[in-house]
């Protein structure tokens, strides 16, 4: 995709970006309907952050793509079919579980709930984006999600997300996604849409 002066400069991550990145995600997660019903409530907010920096040094950069975008206030990490993460996953699901605290069982239902409306093929799955607040409405979260989109379409792999935002499900449309599915998560969870974009859409961006 050519880069125009308006357009925000979106680069792969660095080890150097990776506390402002976990940062913006921190601060861009603080009051989401998702991680609001799967972290504990008590020091959520620090939870949020050593959850996302965990996600990022040991799965997101190691296992899968991520780009900056904004000097970090803009993130987006996907999982990719490339490599399997099962290991890491096993390696630091107990650290992701004490960060969960008591909502653990939450985040357990939510994830037995949502998992039917996954992809079954290989995909590209978004894992987190964010914008940090003050960062928002000048197009960054847009441009750091086109370079993920765009390498799963050249693979041939669909795109694959999840949100619990009925804002941002507007914003993904707007990026070729459709919602495939309309979850309300168990235990009081929030209303969460599963969303996919096929590879044939890629030309549209």
């Amino acid at each position: 995709m050519p880069h125009h002066p308006d357009t925000p400069a979106v680069r792969p991550i660095t080890d150097a970006d990776i506390p402002t990145a976990a940062e913006t995600l921190a601060r861009a997660f603080a009051d989401y309907p998702y991680t609001r019903h799967v972290v504990a409530a008590d020091d959520h907010e620090d939870r949020i952050r050593r959850f996302q920096e965990l996600c990022l040094t040991r799965i997101g950069v190691v296992y899968g793509r991520a780009w900056v975008a904004g000097r970090g206030r803009a993130v987006a990490v996907w999982a990719t079919p490339d490599q399997d993460p099962t290991p890491a996953f096993a390696e630091v699901g107990p650290l992701l579980g004490d960060l969960m605290g008591d909502r653990a069982a939450a985040y357990e239902s939510a994830e037995q709930a949502l998992a039917p409306y996954r992809p079954h093929e290989p995909a590209w799955f978004l894992n987190t984006v964010g914008v940090a607040p003050e960062a928002q409405g000048q197009g960054l979260g847009g441009a750091v999600l086109v370079p993920g989109v765009e390498a799963a379409a050249r693979a041939g792999y669909p795109a694959f997300l999840e949100t619990s935002s009925e804002r941002n499900v507007k914003f993904y449309e707007r990026l070729g996604f459709e919602v495939t599915a309309e979850v309300l998560l168990p235990d009081n969870g929030p209303r969460t849409w599963c969303m996919r974009k096929d590879p044939r859409w890629c030309c549209e961006l």
